[in-house]
């Protein structure tokens, strides 16, 4: 008798427990049951120095997070949230000097401008500006693997701060 209501217990626990966790998002996303699809309209460069083709992956990167961290439809328009704004800074700069005033450790800036919309809460629409940076040597060239390394950590940092600011109810 001891064992089976011992047994009963535990399971009613584990099943309350479960339960219980069902609504709760690792991620931190809270979106209304409405907002089913979402939008992101094409980042333009206008940034003084040109990096080809960041526009495009900084695009695709949102795009890509926000299908892999909810459960919305990517539409091409109408969507119940969307984004879009403009790549306004993309700058190389030192960060240290060495003795003889060359630069010991250099700095890729990028940043991004973005307007967020929800049609199903005005409240959450914003306009703000997301940076991020990679400190490479001063004597190396952002060339090649380096650079690809370099932006792809920079947006990864940047998409995932949008998503924070329009989703995450923190």
């Amino acid at each position: 008798m001891t064992f089976k209501f011992l047994k009963y217990c535990l399971l009613f626990s584990i099943l309350t427990l479960v339960s219980g966790c069902g609504a709760y998002s690792f991620t931190g996303i809270s979106l209304s049951p409405e907002t089913k699809t979402f939008q992101v309209n094409y980042f333009q460069n206008t940034s003084a120095l040109i990096e080809p083709g960041i526009e495009r992956d900084f695009t695709l990167s949102l795009q890509d997070l926000i299908l892999n961290q909810t459960n919305l439809d990517l539409v091409k328009s109408n969507g119940d949230i969307f984004y879009e704004g403009e790549i306004v800074e993309y700058r190389i700069s030192p960060t240290t000097s060495t003795a003889r005033n060359t630069a010991a450790q250099n700095r890729l800036t990028i940043g991004i401008n973005v307007r967020f919309v929800n049609t199903n809460d005005d409240e959450a629409d914003f306009e703000k500006r997301f940076s991020f940076f990679f400190d490479f040597e001063g004597s190396a060239q952002l060339v090649g693997s380096q650079k690809t390394t370099a932006i792809e950590e920079i947006f990864e940092r940047i998409t995932q701060d949008v998503v924070n600011a329009s989703l995450a109810n923190w």
